[in-house]
């Protein structure tokens, strides 16, 4: 609500008086009279009353924006940056595998059926940057043209908020002109990311908001007509919408709620025009659109999310087990709840839903070299374990050892303080555990955990554990005495030690699958070491015993449990990054990232500096204007006597506050922050620019500009030309198109636009006889295939000798025949001119190359860690294997992983436990499978010791 003079000036309310006001806020003789909370200066800017003018122009400026947007939205025609991700949920959702997402679903959601309806069945994977999209058939184009379509549509979004806000034409198409040729937003609105549709939904939200408020404060007579409500309601659903891609659309909602309230304010302060039961309206009604309506937006996205994700996937070791037995072929039947001496168990990990208590038959390379324990996520027949009393039974000969042993005892159900044994059913070692530091997690108050024996060994002490139930933790009296299964919690500690079994988020290596490390910890963090039973059976329990099952969460509870889930995840993306950048960089565009590089072209995010800096420009002379204004405010001046002054207070003041809700925020963040980051508060920095400038030209009198408009067009087609000559300098960028070393050089400002010159060409010449060495390949192979070599029944004709052919060795199934070892290799007559060449490079942190001996004895001094990275790289050479050019040297460029779901696993050195739900413990049961596999085929060539594992322990 814009403030009125005297003694509502320091208030920044409007009184009841009768004041002299025009349209945009100049001076008239007409006296009008404003009835209740209604403002000075307010027009009304129905944007459904434009003239045929403004929709002319909003109509070229659309088809502009789109011919710019779309301009070879094919490429390139492989995955770039955050396609990985965001093109590999949409696979996932076709498949109806769930995945762990920090964002909520509605955007990927939207990129799922641009994919869908062009023909995406889901199997392309979107692993790798650089990944071609054109041979396996990928409808990536169609996916790009929803992003692209809403990068489209935020430009007639932007005109229209402008005119809304009561800007002239002009202004108005200078803003969306701006939104056209900026650089950034261009380039992320041309790939499968997510930041388009947060942008369109940020800008829809913006123009509805702007609209309710022209309706809002012309005052009673507007109120709850259906404009208004229409308006209102549209807010609603935009701020869904906004939440609903990413959670920055918490920063929309934080600047709609405290103009809500200014305007909830101002209603309170109306005592004549505004009942006590008026006023509940207003509430009621804000509070059902702009609360309740986003809520159930942003619920109903989630259920649509669980309806398409119904089997196990990738995401599942994320949530709890009672989530995850929603999950088809993850959900189980009913088990005997009582658990007992001899039972087959499968126990799990209660805190970091890393998985059951595992073993298989591979030992660990270093410490005890036994084997190996983990937890792994999924059921699996190495989960299964035997619990044993600390004596075998006694028989006719002797104590009775086995799995067998129990089966035809009396069941004995297992006590608080219980000593037990747990025998692992598949490889008949126990569970075991010594004062040896684990593989991993080298700490003193860290013990080893492994697998010790051999079938028909009774053991030792170090096999003992001691059960302790957590009764906080239990459900149900009777799991609070003796171990029940889901519902009973307790510790394992080690008898020997005083230690307890022990997981946390630390994998382990290649070595054991990347499985969750187990060690037994003498000073471990409670909920880490927690287990409960999970899977229970014994032959002495009957049909008629008593069962349990996981108790479905339903809905909410699946809904609450996965927003617990996202804000954990999300607020441990703390590491660093080979593309973050600080918010004190981004209003002066410091840096920006690399998206894609190949074939001496690179994709950069990169801003238009014209349209930043003259934004954040704007934004500074609104600080300063409302700075000093406040100082004469004080000292008594009355310039808020001026409904010009007050207009722009309150209108620029709208904009600006929108652009701190979506700036400042991220400054209290510790997690990872990216240039892209900032863009919801450019558009808001752009929108203050112009109406910052529309006032200078339009509305403020005295300086000239107002009385001469033809300097106001003229500077706004100067900016804008300046604008599109920037953008044009900066398009290879965005587009991905050819480039020249000295331009790219010349544009470069900062050091800081890390942005790589010498991938590119020297010249445009040389592209194009590279251009054309490849189409000279291509039709070379081509004319292989549709113009064989001549054959001897045609040689006459054509005047090519004929050459006796030696005679072929058979071969089966058109298999090359082998060539003799002791003779070079030779290349065939039709092989391609090109061939794939493999090297390995060694380079230290600093990009120097190292030779085999300085490696070497790096490796011997133990001063070195090995990190792969792919390159492929092009070369020319010409008939006698010279380089030709000296631009041909290519590099695939390639992104960095994306933070929000690409985590490194972290060791537990010197790191503090938390709740560990950040991390799953592996990607998928068949490739903890296949790798369990593999090296079980490996060890089995290799020659063992005979008494390996059966060492006593030392």
């Amino acid at each position: 609500m814009a403030p009125k003079g005297d003694v509502s000036a320091r208030s920044g309310e409007s009184d009841l008086s009768k004041e002299r006001w025009a349209p945009n806020g100049a001076d008239s003789s007409t006296e009008q009279e404003l009835v209740g909370y209604a403002s000075h200066g307010v027009t009304d800017n129905d944007i459904f009353k434009l003239p045929s003018s403004d929709l002319q122009i909003l109509g070229i400026i659309t088809i502009v924006a789109a011919l710019i947007r779309l301009f070879r939205i094919y490429q390139p025609s492989s995955v770039v940056f955050d396609e990985v991700h965001f093109g590999g949920f949409a696979s996932k959702y076709i498949k109806g595998r769930f995945f762990m997402d920090v964002h909520p679903p509605l955007a990927k959601l939207l990129l799922t059926l641009a994919g869908w309806l062009a023909g995406f069945d889901g199997e392309f994977d979107f692993k790798d940057i650089g990944k071609d999209y054109v041979e396996p058939g990928v409808p990536y184009v169609a996916m790009r043209l929803l992003p692209a379509l809403m990068g489209v549509m935020t430009v007639p979004i932007m005109f229209l908020t402008l005119k809304a806000a009561g800007c002239r034409t002009m202004t108005a198409a200078m803003g969306a002109g701006l939104i056209i040729f900026e650089n950034g937003l261009h380039t992320q609105s041309r790939l499968i990311l997510l930041d388009s549709p947060l942008i369109v939904f940020t800008a829809f939200t913006s123009l509805a908001w702007t609209c309710f408020t022209n309706q809002h404060e012309q005052g009673p007579p507007n109120a709850f007509d259906p404009s208004w409500w229409f308006w209102l309601v549209a807010t609603g659903i935009g701020l869904g919408a906004t939440v609903s891609v990413k959670w920055v659309g918490l920063f929309t909602i934080a600047w709609i709620g405290s103009l809500t309230i200014l305007q909830l304010w101002v209603l309170l302060g109306d005592t004549i025009s505004v009942t006590p039961r008026l006023w509940v309206k207003h509430f009621l009604a804000r509070l059902f659109c702009l609360i309740v309506i986003p809520l159930t937006c942003y619920m109903a996205l989630f259920a649509i999310h669980f309806v398409c994700l119904v089997n196990p996937g990738d995401g599942d070791g994320f949530m709890s087990s009672e989530f995850q037995a929603t999950l088809n072929s993850k959900a189980m039947q009913d088990v005997p709840v009582d658990v007992m001496l001899g039972s087959r168990v499968s126990i799990r990990h209660h805190n970091t839903h890393g998985g059951y208590l595992h073993s298989h038959n591979h030992m660990y390379p270093t410490g005890s070299k036994q084997q190996q324990i983990t937890l792994y996520p999924h059921k699996d027949e190495n989960n299964a374990w035997l619990l044993e009393n600390q004596t075998q039974p006694e028989g006719l000969d002797g104590p009775v050892t086995g799995i067998h042993a129990w089966d035809s005892k009396d069941p004995v159900s297992i006590e608080d303080g219980a000593i037990l044994r747990l025998y692992h059913v598949v490889t008949d070692r126990r569970l075991h555990s010594h004062d040896v530091r684990p593989p991993v997690s080298e700490a003193e108050w860290q013990n080893e955990v492994s697998a010790y024996g051999y079938a028909g060994f009774e053991g030792d002490a170090n096999d003992l554990f001691r059960v302790e139930i957590v009764k906080f933790m239990s459900d149900g009296a009777a799991a609070k005495t003796h171990v029940r299964t889901i519902e009973t919690k307790f510790k394992l500690v080690h008898v020997m030690t005083g230690c307890a079994l022990f997981s946390h988020k630390v994998k382990l290596p290649d070595w054991a699958f990347d499985q969750q490390e187990v060690t037994c910890a003498k000073q471990g963090t409670l909920p880490n070491s927690i287990w409960y039973v999970e899977q229970n059976e014994h032959p002495m329990l009957g049909i008629e015993a008593e069962k349990v099952n996981y108790k479905n969460p339903g809905f909410f509870g699946k809904f609450w449990e996965l927003q617990k889930v996202m804000w954990t995840t999300n607020a441990g993306l703390v590491e660093s990054h080979a593309w973050d950048s600080r918010p004190p960089s981004w209003p002066m565009l410091r840096r920006g990232i690399n998206f894609w590089g190949k074939d001496h072209r690179q994709i950069y995010l990169i801003g238009n500096p014209v349209i930043w800096w003259s934004s954040s420009l704007a934004v500074a002379v609104y600080f300063i204007f409302k700075g000093l204004s406040i100082l004469r405010w004080q000292r008594g001046y009355r310039d808020y006597d001026s409904i010009t002054f007050k207009r722009f207070d309150y209108e620029i003041g709208t904009s600006v506050l929108g652009w701190a809700f979506h700036y400042f925020p991220f400054y209290l963040m510790q997690r990872q922050l990216f240039l892209h980051h900032y863009f919801p508060a450019l558009y808001f920095a752009i929108t203050a620019l112009c109406q910052v400038y529309d006032f200078a030209t339009n509305r403020i009198g005295g300086i000239g500009l107002k009385e001469r408009p033809a300097i106001g067009k003229s500077g706004i087609a100067a900016f804008l030309a300046a604008s599109i000559v920037v953008f044009t300098l900066f398009a290879p960028l965005s587009y991905g198109n050819p480039w020249t070393q000295d331009a790219c050089k010349k544009v470069k400002i900062f050091e800081t636009w890390d942005f790589d010159c010498s991938t590119f060409h020297t010249s445009v010449s040389i592209f194009l006889s590279f251009i054309g060495f490849i189409l000279t390949v291509m039709i070379s192979k081509l004319d292989q295939y549709t113009n064989p070599m001549p054959s001897a029944g045609n040689a006459e004709q054509t005047g090519v000798p004929v050459v006796p052919a030696a005679p072929a060795e058979p071969h089966i199934d058109g298999q090359k025949p082998e060539q003799d070892p002791n003779v070079t290799p030779q290349p065939s007559v039709d092989e391609s001119s090109t061939r794939r060449e493999e090297k390995v490079e060694y380079r230290d942190q600093d990009g120097n190359l190292l030779d085999e001996d300085q490696v070497a004895s790096l490796e011997v001094e133990g001063k070195v860690s090995f990190q792969t990275r792919y390159e492929t790289r092009t070369r020319v050479v010409d008939a006698a294997g010279n380089e030709v050019g000296d631009g041909f040297a290519g590099v695939e460029g390639f992104a960095p992983p994306h933070p929000d779901v690409d985590r490194a696993p972290e060791t537990a050195v010197d790191v503090l436990e938390d709740d560990g739900r950040e991390y799953p413990a592996t990607a998928s049961p068949e490739e903890d499978v296949n790798k369990e596999k593999s090296v079980e085929k490996a060890d089995a060539k290799t020659p063992r010791p005979g008494s390996e594992g059966r060492e006593a322990t030392r």
